[in-house]
């Protein structure tokens, strides 16, 4: 068991006043980022989480947000509360989801869109109603431009390649091909040459990653649990699932993320001694 400096990796999807599955409401996400500004922690840059985990030196303190998918409402009510604080998160988006049209107003401004919730969102995806769920490019230009929000890989079209094709080499071919486009496009729409892919679904196997590290993909983020140290496996770097809960629980699990020791002993417990 490892104790040394540890930096949690948190996760969220949705910020919605809609309850629903992996959602967490605009006034408890708010209060989770006043919580780090209020208490000295930092919100890395994608690149300055990049640099520690080269260097091996963990800065107390310092935390990567990351959120999945892309979803509309990480524009209206996740982007002003980052922009609020002086915070900075990581995006990992679906390049075959997002939108072309102007940018729509945010939490704040008049006229806020109506956002869907989970499982309204998934239907429209399959709908292809997908500008009704997700971001436009202008939206994440406009977040980039404000520093609110670095934006990565999560594949170009969301899809489990494992349930879907049986012969390993076409699946294999699949997810090739599926990368490709995804680090196209965002080096075509961003400029950014991504080295960072956040797995659908969380699911990987070692088949997957060779394919992520032919593609160009050096840092794999996963849904397992746990905190990143000196000595992480960049291919398998962990996350914490955030609760929509308010700042007082949050501020109670920072406290225990950001301590060697501690962390290392809770997250054994959580895990029936296999925690990291």
């Amino acid at each position: 068991m490892s104790f040394g400096q540890p930096l949690p990796v948190l996760m969220y999807h949705h910020i919605s006043p809609k309850p629903g599955l992996v959602t967490c409401s605009p006034e408890n996400f708010r209060a989770h980022m006043q919580w780090l500004a209020e208490n000295g922690w930092k919100t890395l840059s994608t690149n300055e989480f990049t640099q520690v985990l080269a260097t091996g030196k963990v800065p107390k303190k310092s935390v990567l947000v990351t959120f999945d998918d892309g979803y509309l409402d990480n524009w209206v009510y996740a982007h002003p509360v980052l922009k609020e604080f002086g915070q900075r998160a990581t995006l990992f988006l679906i390049t075959g989801w997002m939108g072309e049209g102007a940018v729509r107003p945010y939490a704040g401004q008049p006229g806020v869109p109506e956002v869907p919730t989970h499982s309204q969102a998934m239907a429209a995806a399959a709908e292809g109603k997908l500008d009704e769920a997700f971001l436009r490019w202008s939206e994440v230009e406009a977040m980039r431009d404000a520093g609110t929000f670095d934006f990565h890989s999560h594949t170009h079209t969301h899809t489990r390649w494992d349930r879907q094709i049986a012969d390993q080499a076409e699946r294999d071919q699949a997810l090739a091909d599926d990368l490709a486009a995804s680090r196209a496009t965002l080096a075509a729409r961003l400029g950014v040459d991504s080295p960072h892919l956040c797995w659908p679904q969380g699911y990987y196997d070692a088949a997957y990653q060779r394919v992520a590290r032919a593609a160009g993909f050096t840092h794999l983020y996963t849904t397992e649990h746990g905190v990143v140290r000196r000595e992480v496996d960049p291919g398998r770097i962990p996350r914490l699932v955030i609760k929509d809960k308010p700042a007082k629980w949050f501020g109670g699990r920072m406290g225990i993320y950001g301590r060697p020791l501690l962390s290392a002993l809770y997250l054994s417990l959580k895990s029936g001694g296999k925690g990291r």
